[in-house]
């Protein structure tokens, strides 16, 4: 049962559907807990069962699969760095994560209207002369390389083989899939969960 939303807000389980909402809830608490101790297979369970709901609701408020799945993977990585701090007399799990995807959601239409003018200050200035790169960005650039490289060794195997074949071999998902012998879900999982982790160890860095 997936738990209906309007604007952000949850709506109560009816009488009927409560056990079935109770005992996701338990499951998905157990699995909060889990990744409280730094199990990131509870955090790709959780992500597997409770994405959907996450990824409507950004959808809904952002009106763009690819930012709503960017929202989607941002409440996520904070899931994961915040999950010893959830206090579930507060509230369920549900509700957290609604709360974690319109606050994110939010922050993407914002970051929009920041972008959207940077981008425009930027064709204003489209028509000046560019200039060679001198040794403090070849070094920075260096440097850069250096900690995206150790970040890379920082994931599993399986995340790495996924990550570096989505972003340089040019096949979709469902030819990753095929091509590494695996459900379609896990190969997504695997691919989202890197990437939250390759965030983490790069911090200001965007990925």
């Amino acid at each position: 049962m997936s738990e209906s939303t309007s604007g952000g807000s949850v709506v109560q389980p009816s009488r009927k559907e409560l056990p079935v909402w109770a005992e996701r809830e338990a499951a998905w608490g157990e699995l909060l807990a889990s990744c409280a101790k730094g199990d990131q297979t509870a955090l790709a369970s959780l992500y597997d069962q409770s994405s959907a709901l996450v990824y409507s609701i950004a959808l809904r408020m952002l009106a763009d699969p690819g930012d709503a799945e960017e929202v989607a993977i941002d409440v996520y990585h904070q899931v994961w760095r915040a999950a010893r701090s959830y206090d579930r007399s507060r509230g369920s799990v549900t509700s957290w994560l609604v709360t974690l995807a319109r606050s994110r959601a939010i922050d993407r239409m914002r970051s929009r209207a920041v972008r959207a003018r940077s981008e425009e200050a930027l064709d204003r200035h489209a028509d000046m002369p560019s200039f060679t790169a001198g040794p403090d960005e070849t070094t920075l650039a260096g440097q850069r390389r250096q900690r995206i490289l150790a970040a890379m060794a920082a994931l599993s195997t399986e995340q790495r083989e996924a990550i570096q074949l989505a972003f340089f071999s040019g096949l979709t998902h469902a030819e990753l899939a095929d091509r590494l012998r695996q459900p379609l879900g896990t190969v997504k999982t695997r691919i989202r969960l890197g990437i939250m982790k390759l965030r983490e160890e790069l911090g200001e860095l965007v990925i």
